[in-house]
C-alpha cells in the first residue's frame, strides 16, 4: 500500500517539508491549503518541486464549508470551489478534498448535501477531477463518516468519492464494523492518525495533540481490519495536527509518521484472515528476553569512583576485555561493562556527555530478525570496528545516540563474555553479593518529541506493551512517564520527559547534553537483607523523609512492625491489589545516573506513586551548584 503525509504534519517551509517527506521514502503529499498560501512561488512551482522528489501530489486540501449553505451563499462557494480547481490543474493533482461543514449559516438534509455534490461532481468531471468528501467529527450537520458516507451514496456520481480519517471516526465513536459495508472503489483516500486517550473536546484534541501511528491511544488496528474489508487499496495518507511536531525536526517527525505507518500495517496484515489480503513484509517483533549489559563511558578518574560505588554495590570484577580498556562487573545475571577505551564509539559519547550509559545491550528471541525489522522500519543501525577473534555485535541507534545492541540466548552471540574478555584473574564473587539478581527496568529521560518518537520505535521493532502514560509531580515541574514491558516482564522501559528545565528529568538532559538513561533498577528477591548489606560495604541507600512513613502506614494499614522496617532502611513501599512494590535509591553519580533496587511481589507498575517523594530526596540530597570562577 501506498503512503502519504499532509504538509500540515510538519515543521518549516514548504521546501523543507517536501524536501523531508521525499528522504522519509513516501509516495505521495497532500498540499494543506495553508502551506500553498505562504510559498513564495505558484501553483506549477509546487508541482515541479513534487515531481522532482519523486513524489505524486495526492490532494489539495482542505475545502471548507461547502455544503448546504444558503441560496444567497451557494453560487459563492461554487465559485471558490472552480478556483481551487484551477489550483490543483498547475499543481498536476487529481483529488480536493472537502470537510464537511461547520458554518452556523449552513443547512442540514441529506438530500441537500447530495445535491451540492452531485453538481460539484459534474464541475469536477469536466476537469478530469475528483471530489472526497470527509465528516469533520465536530460537523454542523454532518460528523459521522456514515452520514458522509450516505451523502456519497446519494449524490451517485463517479467524480464524488469518500475520505475516511481514523481520527473522526474513532475519536467520535462511531463503530468501525460500519466502515466494512462501503465499497472500497468509492473511497478515495484514507487518512490515519493516533491521539492520546484524554477526555478533551474532540476539535482541541485533534488540532494540539494528534500523533502518529503507534504513538497514541486510539485502536487503529480495528479501523484498518474494518477498511480492509472494503477492499481499498489506495493510499493511506497521515493528517497530524500537533503543536510540537510543528516545532521540531521535520525529518525525524516525516520518519516515525512512515515507521508508524509500517508498523500498523505490519500488524493488520498479521491479523487478516482474507488469504488474498497484505503478507507481512518484515519477521515479527521478537521477543525481549532481559538485559544482557550497561554499558558505561568513563574517563579514568570517573572509573574509579563509578567502580568504587559498584563495589559498595557487592559487584565484582568479572574480566577485562581482550583488546581494549573495558572491565567487565557482575552479580547474579547483570553485566555492567566500563569503558575507558581512548577510541570508538563510548569515548565519543564520553567526550559529548560526559560520564554516562553508552549502550545496552538486550538479549532478544531472533537477532538477525530484529535488525532486519529495524531495517524496514527504518530504524539506523550501526557498525563499529571489531579487533581480530572478537565478535561484531549488532546494533541500532537508540535515544540520544546510544546504542542498543542485540545478543541471543544461544549461537555465537551468546559467548560475548567469553570471546571477547579474559575472564581469568578477576575478583571472586561473594556468595550472592547483595542479592542483586537481574536488571528489572532502565529509565530514560528526553523531551516529549523524542519521547513519542521512541515510544513507536521500541514498540514497532520490540514485542513491548505500553501502560498508560502517568504524570508526576517533581519540585520543578511536570514530569510525563511512559512505561513499556515484555509480557512477562523480562525487559521494561520508562520514558521520562518533561517540558521544564528545572525537573531532574530537565536538569539530567541540560546537564547531559542530550537525552539517555538516567537510571538502572537492579531486581532483589529480600530488599532488607539488600540494605543491611549495602550499609555493611559502606553505602546506605537515598534517605527519605519521616513523613512519608506516617503516610504509608495510614494509607495502607501495613503492620507497624513492617513500616518500623520501611522507615530504618529508606525503603519506598506501593501496592497495587495484592501486589506489593519495594524500593530504594542511591545518590544520583556525576549528576548523571542512579541505581534502583527493587523487590516486587506479584506487582507489575513502577511505583509511580512513590516517584514525587525520591524526586524531593534527591533534591533534598543533590549538592549545591558552584559558581564559575571568574
Amino acid at each position: 500500500m501506498k503512503t502519504s503525509i499532509a504538509t500540515v504534519s510538519l515543521s518549516g517551509d514548504l521546501e523543507e517539508k517536501l524536501t523531508a517527506i521525499a528522504a522519509a521514502g513516501y509516495d505521495g503529499v497532500e498540499i494543506f491549503e495553508n502551506d500553498f498560501l505562504t510559498f513564495d512561488g505558484g501553483p506549477r512551482d509546487v508541482g515541479r518541486m513534487i515531481g522532482d522528489l519523486g513524489l505524486t501530489c495526492v490532494a489539495f486540501q482542505p475545502f471548507r464549508d461547502f455544503e448546504g449553505m444558503p441560496d444567497a451563499e451557494r453560487a459563492r462557494t461554487f465559485a471558490r470551489a472552480e478556483r481551487k480547481f484551477d489550483i490543483m490543474e498547475e499543481l498536476g493533482t487529481k483529488l480536493m478534498l472537502v470537510c464537511s461543514n461547520v458554518s452556523p449559516a449552513s443547512l442540514g438534509g441529506i438530500d441537500r448535501a447530495a445535491d451540492d455534490f452531485r453538481e460539484l461532481g459534474e464541475r469536477a468531471k469536466k476537469r478530469g477531477l475528483t471530489v472526497g468528501f470527509e465528516a469533520l467529527a465536530w460537523g454542523r450537520h454532518i460528523s459521522d463518516h456514515r452520514d458522509a458516507w450516505e451523502v456519497v451514496r446519494r449524490a451517485d456520481h463517479p467524480n464524488i468519492g469518500l475520505i475516511l480519517d481514523s481520527y473522526h471516526t474513532i475519536a467520535r465513536g462511531v463503530p468501525v464494523d460500519s466502515i466494512r459495508s462501503i465499497p472500497g472503489d468509492r473511497i478515495v483516500l484514507v487518512q490515519i492518525a493516533d491521539a492520546p486517550q484524554v477526555d478533551m473536546d474532540l476539535l482541541q484534541l485533534s488540532r494540539h495533540f494528534r500523533c502518529m501511528p503507534g504513538q497514541g491511544d486510539l485502536p487503529l488496528v480495528g479501523f484498518m481490519q474494518a477498511l480492509d474489508a472494503t477492499g481499498y487499496d489506495g493510499m493511506l495518507s497521515l493528517e497530524i495536527f500537533n503543536d510540537q511536531f510543528r516545532a521540531g525536526s521535520a525529518r525525524q517527525v516525516a520518519t516515525d509518521g512512515k515507521r508508524g505507518l509500517l508498523h500498523l500495517t505490519d500488524q493488520v496484515s498479521r491479523s487478516t484472515t482474507n488469504p488474498k489480503r497484505r503478507k507481512p513484509t518484515m519477521p515479527a517483533r521478537p521477543a525481549g528476553l532481559g538485559v544482557e549489559f550497561i554499558e558505561f563511558a568513563v574517563d579514568e578518574d570517573t572509573a574509579d569512583e563509578l567502580t568504587a560505588l559498584l563495589a559498595g554495590l557487592s559487584f565484582h570484577l568479572a574480566g577485562t576485555h581482550r583488546s581494549k580498556s573495558v572491565e567487565l562487573w557482575r552479580q547474579g545475571d547483570v553485566n555492567l561493562v566500563v569503558n575507558t577505551d581512548k577510541e570508538g564509539f563510548a569515548h565519543s559519547s564520553y567526550v559529548v556527555h560526559g560520564p554516562s550509559v553508552c549502550a545496552m545491550a538486550l538479549k532478544v528471541s531472533d537477532v538477525a530478525g530484529a535488525i532486519e525489522r529495524a531495517e524496514a522500519l527504518l530504524v539506523p543501525s550501526f557498525t563499529e570496528a571489531v579487533g581480530p577473534g572478537e565478535l561484531k555485535i549488532p546494533a541500532i541507534r537508540g535515544v540520544g545516540g546510544s546504542l542498543i545492541y542485540f545478543v541471543e540466548p544461544q549461537g555465537l552471540l551468546a559467548d560475548i563474555w567469553s570471546v571477547d574478555f579474559d575472564l581469568t584473574g578477576a575478583t571472586e564473587p561473594s556468595t550472592d553479593g547483595i542479592g542483586l539478581t537481574r536488571v528489572d527496568h532502565l529509565a530514560q529521560s528526553m523531551s516529549y518529541e523524542e519521547m513519542l518518537s521512541a515510544l513507536l520505535t521500541y514498540t514497532a521493532l520490540l514485542d513491548l506493551d505500553k501502560a498508560p502514560q502517568v504524570d508526576i509531580t517533581d519540585p520543578g515541574g511536570l514530569v510525563q512517564s511512559q512505561a513499556l514491558q515484555a509480557a512477562d516482564g523480562a525487559v521494561r522501559l520508562v520514558l521520562n520527559s518533561s517540558q521544564s528545565a528545572k525537573t531532574q528529568s530537565g536538569r539530567f538532559r541540560s546537564e547531559f547534553f542530550g537525552s539517555g538513561t538516567q537510571h538502572i533498577a537492579f531486581a532483589t528477591d529480600n530488599i532488607f537483607e539488600t540494605v543491611r548489606r549495602m550499609k555493611a560495604h559502606g553505602l546506605a541507600p537515598l534517605p527519605i523523609s519521616d513523613n512519608y512513613y506516617d503516610d504509608v502506614d495510614v494509607r495502607f494499614g501495613l503492620d507497624p512492625a513492617l513500616v518500623a522496617d520501611l522507615r530504618d532502611h529508606d525503603v519506598l513501599y506501593d501496592r497495587d491489589g495484592d501486589g506489593e512494590y519495594f524500593q530504594i535509591y542511591t545518590r544520583t553519580f556525576a549528576d548523571r545516573f542512579f541505581f534502583e533496587i527493587v523487590q516486587r511481589k506479584a506487582y507489575q507498575g513502577f511505583g509511580a506513586a512513590n516517584a514525587p517523594v525520591r524526586l524531593a530526596a534527591q533534591a533534598r540530597s543533590a549538592p549545591e551548584p558552584t559558581m564559575p570562577r571568574r
